[in-house]
């Protein structure tokens, strides 16, 4: 990310300036239902709308389930449509969740992202998204507070364009973002008015023109349904690309699918999403100063998966070290590792590919782990294995 706003920023908590974000993107529903570590963006929206700064009609309904329900009507009927959840609520979400990406509607919903009970933890993993990572949204990864507010407002731009008009899940890490307060730039209200107009659609439910949505789907037309939803996802991502640069444009700040972090002739790749990544970028300073060939690549958009982009930013690495959030009980990898193999499988010059969980639960990933994971994933590959899966930090 390159900052090249003028204006003076303001320290505030991530997940105000996420709501203050939504403010500035002028939605007009809001369904709120509050879980930690989410709860402060929807508290802080109905201060917004309780003082008039936000002209949108609020919904505290009675559970998550009812929370995307109410978005889905809202959406569906034209509106503008924001929620946030976490966790036990996007899992108890999860029933409406898979509908809408089917019904085209443009919700955008943060997730704090934050580990699924059992044992009952409420700090940060990415178990929560990866539950639903089938579930046909565009989804988002931020790494820090100024991510989390843009993304806010580019999300309603993706969600909305008339060749995506798909729902949006921005993840940002419970806790270790969405808690922090950090210094934001906010875009100015009629620059952000440039960037995203009203939104409009000839799609929506009118009592003046009857319709109907979300009908029986049999067995002869199931198929094509569910093709025609992830052709429609598949080609979201130019859309996506085009709203980054959009946004470059106006407010200066460039964005993009993936990201790489000093990687032009590194022979080890770590492979990271979310907030964890800034804890790795000072990581591979500290191994670069030893003299280390190692970098980062960082992925901001998770679905659609950004197959040539990060085909592209990895294919020169002789050893890879992926990090993820969370594994998958009974296989031994985890979701990002596994997809980045497949990815990698009929690549000629592959690198090795090594898997390291970090972070489970919100334990604490200092430095030093990223050093371990290189020097793993370069003593596994040196031997030719692949599918290596390691947890790091386990009885520490």
């Amino acid at each position: 990310m390159k900052a090249a706003d003028s204006a003076k920023p303001v320290g505030i908590e991530v997940s105000l300036a996420i709501a203050e974000a939504v403010k500035l993107a002028e939605a007009e529903v809001v369904a709120a239902y509050p879980i930690t570590p989410q709860t402060h963006i929807v508290e802080h929206l109905s201060d917004l709308v309780a003082n008039g700064e936000l002209n949108a009609e609020y919904v505290p309904v009675e559970s998550e389930q009812s929370a995307m329900s109410a978005c889905m009507g809202s959406s569906a009927a034209g509106a503008r449509t924001f929620t946030a959840t976490s966790s036990q609520g996007l899992i108890y979400m999860a029933e409406m969740v898979f509908i809408a990406p089917m019904m085209r509607l443009p919700i955008v919903m943060a997730v704090a992202n934050r580990a699924i009970s059992a044992p009952l933890n409420i700090w940060n993993d990415h178990s929560d998204v990866m539950s639903i990572r089938d579930c046909g949204w565009i989804q988002i990864f931020a790494e820090n507070g100024q991510e989390a507010t843009d993304m806010s407002i580019i999300s309603f731009r993706i969600a909305e364009d008339k060749n995506v008009m798909m729902p949006v899940i921005l993840n940002l890490d419970g806790f270790t973002l969405s808690h922090f307060i950090e210094p934001i730039l906010f875009p100015e209200q009629d620059k952000v008015r440039q960037y995203l107009p009203p939104y409009v659609t000839d799609h929506k439910l009118d009592v003046k023109k009857p319709m109907s949505m979300g009908l029986l789907g049999g067995p002869e037309y199931f198929t094509e349904a569910k093709k025609a939803a992830n052709d429609a996802l598949l080609a979201s991502k130019p859309y996506v690309t085009k709203a980054f640069d959009e946004f470059a444009k106006i407010f200066g700040r460039q964005y993009k699918l993936v990201e790489s972090y000093r990687t032009e002739d590194a022979e080890t790749i770590i492979v990271s999403m979310g907030s964890i990544s800034e804890t790795a970028m000072v990581a591979v300073d500290e191994m670069r100063a030893a003299g280390e060939k190692v970098g980062l690549v960082r992925l901001r958009l998770w679905r659609p998966f950004p197959v040539e982009e990060l085909r592209a930013a990895i294919g020169g690495a002789k050893y890879l070290a992926v990090v993820d959030r969370h594994f998958t009980p009974g296989f031994p990898e985890g979701p990002v590792a596994t997809e980045i193999r497949a990815l990698m499988y009929h690549e000629e010059n592959r690198p090795r590919i090594s898997n390291f969980l970090l972070g489970l639960g919100g334990r604490d990933v200092p430095r030093n782990h990223f050093q371990y994971i290189v020097e793993r994933a370069k003593e596994i590959g040196s031997t030719g294995r692949q599918g290596h899966f390691e947890m790091v930090g386990v009885n520490e």
